[in-house]
């Protein structure tokens, strides 16, 4: 499936471009448990609708985002940059 993502340095282009990374998710504490970081490395919630993920527009301007997408349709309600 194709669809438009804006990158917030170049503009919107067909996803072809980029490489999604994945869901963002929340580091662990300094010391975590093995299990803490058993579920930081492999646990993905994979929601059926909006869900922020990391993108890397590799074929542009090699630059790290935030996305946020809904998983059902596709559509990308908003990107940034990371702060």
């Amino acid at each position: 499936m194709s669809f438009l993502l804006a990158c917030p340095n170049c503009g919107p282009r067909d996803v072809n471009e980029f490489h999604c990374q994945g869901e963002v998710t929340i580091r662990p504490k300094a010391s975590p448990s093995r299990r803490e970081l058993s579920e930081y490395l492999y646990f993905r919630r994979n929601v059926a609708g909006v869900q922020r993920e990391w993108w890397y527009h590799r074929m542009g301007c090699e630059a790290w985002f935030l996305a946020e997408r809904d998983t059902r349709t596709n559509e990308v309600l908003s990107t940034e940059l990371p702060e």
